[in-house]
């Protein structure tokens, strides 16, 4: 089982476009958007409909849930002034922009997707969320303590948990369990519209799931 996860968009077509192509090429089994479809660039409307005319499963980011309801607040976290008028700017643009079907299609998105797979004689639950279980504007940064980030798995009873809101992309294996034998992955795909690891490539993950995963093994 091949599953394709991106996320962060950002109205940004162009990146979307390499994205897709690139999924396309390599024919995985599924494929899920972790949401935030708008913001900050020209083509809400564009990447909105051709996530839609493709089908693909998406949930909603928190730019997407502001979006939705006209909202003018974006759950975004801002660090200076002049980042949160930028924010400003680009909430309102992004509000003017919009066309009503668009928006409609944005008040559907569920908060997360749940996937059960049963391969072997494990479960393995997959959790895809765009901040966390807890809030969709929950920053999960990959100097979160083990101990935190470990409960927000366990108590959202997710072995793999996709994530994105962050734009920085990782991967931590964690196994904290009292028998140390249950390994739980916290998964921050990035993002294809608005990087912020250094690299100004768009970013997605490609997840391989097979008979002999288990979740005293899977890495």
């Amino acid at each position: 089982m091949k599953i394709a996860l991106f996320s962060d968009i950002h109205a940004n077509l162009p990146g979307l476009e390499a994205v897709l192509n690139d999924i396309d090429e390599r024919k995985p089994d599924a494929i899920y958007c972790l949401g935030d479809l708008v913001g900050y660039n020209i083509w809400p409307n564009e990447v909105i409909n051709e996530i839609r005319q493709r089908g693909i499963p998406t949930i909603a980011g928190n730019y997407d849930f502001g979006i939705g309801r006209r909202s003018d607040d974006c759950g975004c976290a801002y660090k200076t002034d002049k980042e949160k008028e930028m924010g400003a700017v680009s909430i309102s643009f992004t509000n003017e922009i919009v066309k009503d079907v668009e928006r409609n299609y944005l008040r559907t998105l569920p908060a997360h997707i749940r996937v059960e797979f049963q391969l072997n004689n494990d479960k393995l639950n997959l959790l895809l969320v765009h901040g966390s279980p807890r809030r969709i504007n929950e920053y999960l940064f990959e100097d979160r303590d083990e101990k935190s980030l470990h409960r927000i798995l366990k108590n959202a009873e997710a072995d793999i948990m996709c994530f994105g809101h962050t734009h920085k992309p990782y991967h931590r294996i964690l196994n904290l369990d009292e028998d140390k034998e249950h390994y739980r992955h916290a998964i921050n795909i990035g993002s294809v519209g608005k990087p912020k690891d250094g690299d100004n490539r768009a970013c997605y993950v490609l997840l391989t799931i097979n008979e002999e995963s288990s979740i005293k093994k899977f890495q």
